[in-house]
């Protein structure tokens, strides 16, 4: 029999409700709802528009009951997924208690000194093994004024509160605040007390597979889903579905979830807190099951999508005198950066000057010649520049990975929308000499449906099992590396 699952699945520019259907262990996911997300200036502030981001949510649900009542069946339950880091404010009557930040705003840069004065950054990291970002939960909540009576719940909690009328904080996306102890697996109160913190800022800890609560009789009526539509705590950070989805067939693999960020590491079964792993800026955080996602946040294809957000403006905005605007498209730029010459300019793509919205090009293009090289004024030559970069720092990230967990890496795979960057991956292969599993792009969907099914006892079994399901579910590219006398 096939089961119906709902997975919200929002990015940091776009968000998709996916109907994920399970049955004779294989997968299949449909979308039926796309909407834009994006941050949105007020008053010298970025935001989250956070009133329609909830509304597109109850447009998607409504779709999916739609959906399973033209199949003939019902959604079994509900999993939500988002970025991590941001969060909302809840007031005592229940309320949204303000504005959403979004992590790209920058306001947590100017605590992070403050915070490090009341607790030392290398036992902030001996006890959380989250890797310092300016942006991290912990330093926004440092710059708000009034707490008193408030908790905060981060992006997936609130939605799920607003559904379900039930406050808790999902473990996965816990372990990204800097106020969550890796060992002890529990809120570090400890340190929210020692920055004047309420030691309950956030809701009680619950697991994936756990139910958060049913839908709210309201919430019922707009969406056509019945009352009695759970919601269930997936790996609500979009990495830790994503991750839960690589489709390996060995423990000796590493991972690269590639979107708007990149996140790059290995799967552990224990947190990995050394000084010289903290000099690294590694991080710990929390996967399915109990597992250890060792990695690194490096720069990812944000560059190349703003860039090409870029062109296009310039395009539409001052076109050349006398001629039409050119043509953008990614696959001719992409196959326009494939015949750049290799060995060209490199640029760190962690930079800090690289994270707000702007005029990327220029960005790349001034800190080449910081670095004292060249880069041609023609976008292939910039796309080509964004992904040697990329690929050097997945090289190097991986590399330092291995080194300070002793996890030995035999397979790259590549997950998300990156995974059909043909170019990226097969420059991540010659770069790291190891080959590249591309796929699923849908990973983090893939990831919240398992978990969900698992829960309702329609999958079973340990990850292993979930990843069986999903190498039965799709096809994958394999890269191998190139001689690089020959590249």
């Amino acid at each position: 029999m096939t089961a119906l699952f709902a997975a919200v699945d929002i990015g940091a520019s776009s968000g998709r409700v996916i109907v994920g259907s399970l049955a004779e262990g294989n997968a299949d996911l449909q979308v039926v709802h796309r909407f834009p997300n994006g941050v949105v200036a007020v008053e010298g502030s970025l935001h989250w528009d956070f009133e329609a981001l909830f509304a597109e949510v109850l447009t998607g649900l409504k779709a999916a009951a739609e959906h399973a009542e033209l199949v003939g069946l019902k959604i079994e339950s509900i999993g939500i997924d988002t970025w991590a880091v941001d969060y909302g404010l809840v007031a005592a009557d229940g309320a949204l208690a303000g504005p959403v930040f979004s992590y790209r705003d920058g306001r947590g840069s100017s605590a992070v000194a403050g915070v490090h004065e009341l607790i030392d950054a290398a036992r902030l990291y001996g006890t959380t093994g989250l890797q310092h970002l300016p942006f991290n939960t912990i330093f926004q909540l440092a710059t708000e004024q009034d707490l008193a009576g408030k908790q905060a719940l981060l992006i997936p909690d609130l939605l799920a509160y607003l559904l379900t009328g039930r406050r808790r904080t999902e473990s996965t996306n816990a372990s990204t605040t800097g106020l969550y102890d890796a060992v002890a697996q529990e809120w570090a109160t400890e340190f929210m007390a020692a920055l004047g913190l309420p030691v309950d800022v956030f809701p009680p800890l619950i697991e994936p597979g756990e139910t958060i609560g049913v839908l709210l009789p309201d919430i019922a009526a707009r969406t056509g889903l019945p009352v009695t539509t759970p919601v269930v705590a997936v790996g609500s950070h979009d990495t830790a579905s994503a991750v839960a989805a690589v489709p390996a067939a060995t423990t000796n693999f590493a991972y690269i979830s590639s979107g708007t960020w990149s996140l790059v590491g290995v799967e552990l079964d224990s947190p990995v807190l050394s000084e010289a792993s903290r000099l690294a800026n590694f991080t710990n955080e929390r996967g399915v099951d109990g597992t250890i996602r060792y990695l690194r946040n490096v720069g990812g294809l944000w560059l190349l999508s703003e860039s090409m957000r870029t062109w296009e403006q310039d395009a539409t905005e001052a076109p050349a005198p006398g001629s039409q605007a050119p043509a953008l498209s990614l696959p001719e730029l992409l196959a326009a950066a494939a015949a750049e010459p290799a060995g060209g300019p490199l640029v760190d793509v962690d930079s800090d000057e690289f994270i707000a919205p702007g005029n990327m090009p220029a960005r790349i293009h001034a800190a080449v010649q910081v670095a004292g090289g060249e880069l041609g004024t023609q976008p292939a030559a910039v796309v080509r520049c964004i992904l040697d970069s990329l690929a050097a720092a997945y090289a190097t990230t991986l590399a330092t990975a291995a080194e300070l967990s002793g996890k030995r890496v035999d397979v790259i795979h590549i997950v998300g929308g990156g995974s059909q960057n043909e170019l990226l991956c097969q420059l991540t292969a010659d770069s790291t000499g190891l080959p590249v599993v591309a796929g699923p792009v849908e990973a983090t969907a893939l990831g919240n449906v398992l978990i969900q099914a698992r829960a309702a006892g329609v999958a079973a079994g340990t990850l292993e099992n979930l990843r069986a399901i999903v190498a039965a579910s799709g096809s994958s590219i394999m890269y191998g590396p190139r001689d690089r006398a020959t590249i």
